[in-house]
């Protein structure tokens, strides 16, 4: 080879070092900026899961940040949550030494977690949380659920959720759902981000139907908390007015098996009139959601935060019914793009799907606000702006 190849110029050499030391101050920044994510994410697939996936995989909160992630779900079935067994407590110990081994190694700057509010999963979460404060580090949580209030006034979570709260950053999905955490977390302690979902680009918006069977669509877990058995009730009183209507319920099943949900359309004699269609993922659930006319989720379950099927609905254009529940009047705008009614209510319920049923252009109307909604305050992208600004105030 000539001389020329194989001699290094100053210049050359300068600029290399240049480089490799921009390279190692950009690294130092973002180690300095070591957040540890103690979190769930799928396996099973739940709101507080799909929420955690999109964090983990997001290019603009870990941006700039060095972040280490755990998962601290116990459960990799939707079967299995809220039950105990050998394999959980064995992950569970798992999850603990994957927790003090990472607090070790890595000294994080920030521990974000997503701690249960309440009950069993609240005494798992916070042994994890008390392990991190063993290392004197400041310390978010990420509100999923809600039922902090409910206990609070019994003496030995009353204690813990002193230990907890002490000097901790709480994020929460909504306004309406300070009151839950106000006895323990000042209002200068609190930030507010509300989940969102993926855009996309198949989803078209919806032109006016006049069905001659007016499509509603429920889709959840199968669990009587979320409205099942009120739903249905609704079903026979709207047949019992002469309404043209199919209901379809989609999901897993929960409290309520198949065999429970059949037996009761057959006592309300609604054969005809709803359908159980199991669960549906990908192309099959966005179908679902397509040849719907409007959505009803009637839920009064007491851990309801901010729903991630409400954003699909409104996602898919559709006018939604639901209760005031949690963080879900963040979402519903009554009279603009849908209805709330009171919980358990289904005569109330059954007015509001009347006024829908008979009024095609109300449905798109409202339909058309939702979506317009989910585009400027629910999508992914809003949510990753939203969190990551949270996490640069805190770190």
């Amino acid at each position: 080879k000539k001389k020329a190849d194989t001699v290094y110029t100053a210049d050359r050499v300068y600029l290399d070092l240049k480089h490799l030391y921009h390279g190692l101050l950009i690294e130092k920044e973002r180690r300095e900026k070591s957040i540890l994510f103690l979190l769930h994410y799928p396996p099973p697939v739940h709101g507080a899961s799909m929420v955690g996936q999109y964090i983990m995989e997001s290019d603009i909160i870990n941006e700039g940040v060095h972040g280490q992630y755990i998962n601290i779900g116990t459960s990799i079935k939707v079967e299995e949550i809220g039950h105990g067994g050998w394999l959980k407590l064995k992950r569970y110990f798992k999850i603990l030494y994957q927790t003090i081994n990472c607090l070790y190694k890595h000294k994080p700057k920030l521990i974000y977690m997503t701690l249960t509010a309440s009950g069993s999963g609240f005494y798992k979460d916070a042994l994890i949380f008390i392990l991190a404060k063993a290392f004197d580090k400041k310390v978010v949580f990420h509100f999923h659920n809600k039922g902090v209030s409910a206990n609070q006034d019994k003496w030995f979570d009353n204690l813990i959720y002193k230990m907890v709260f002490k000097k901790s950053e709480v994020i929460l999905l909504s306004k309406h759902l300070y009151s839950d955490v106000k006895k323990y977390v000042p209002i200068e302690r609190v930030h507010y981000c509300a989940n969102g979902i993926p855009e996309k680009s198949n989803v078209e918006r919806k032109e006016i139907k006049r069905n001659k069977i007016v499509q509603l669509l429920f889709l959840s877990n199968l669990i009587e908390s979320k409205g099942v058995y009120v739903l249905l009730k609704t079903c026979q009183i709207l047949k019992a007015k002469g309404l043209t209507f199919h209901c379809t319920f989609i999901g897993n099943v929960g409290d309520v098996t198949t065999e429970k949900f059949h037996e009761k359309v057959d006592d309300l004699e609604l054969s005809g009139y709803v359908s159980y269609g199991g669960c549906k993922y990908g192309l099959e659930k966005e179908t679902a959601y397509s040849r719907a006319d409007i959505f009803v989720f009637p839920t009064y379950y007491h851990n309801e935060c901010l729903p991630l099927v409400l954003l699909e609905a409104m996602q898919h254009s559709l006018p939604v019914v639901s209760t005031y529940e949690g963080g879900i009047p963040e979402l519903v705008k009554p009279g603009e793009s849908g209805f709330l009614v009171e919980k358990q209510d289904a005569f109330d319920l059954a007015e509001k799907l009347e006024v829908l049923i008979k009024d095609p252009e109300l449905r798109i109307k409202m339909g058309e606000v939702g979506r317009k909604n989910y585009e400027e305050q629910f999508t992914l992208k809003v949510f990753e702006k939203r969190f990551s600004q949270i996490l640069k105030t805190l770190i």
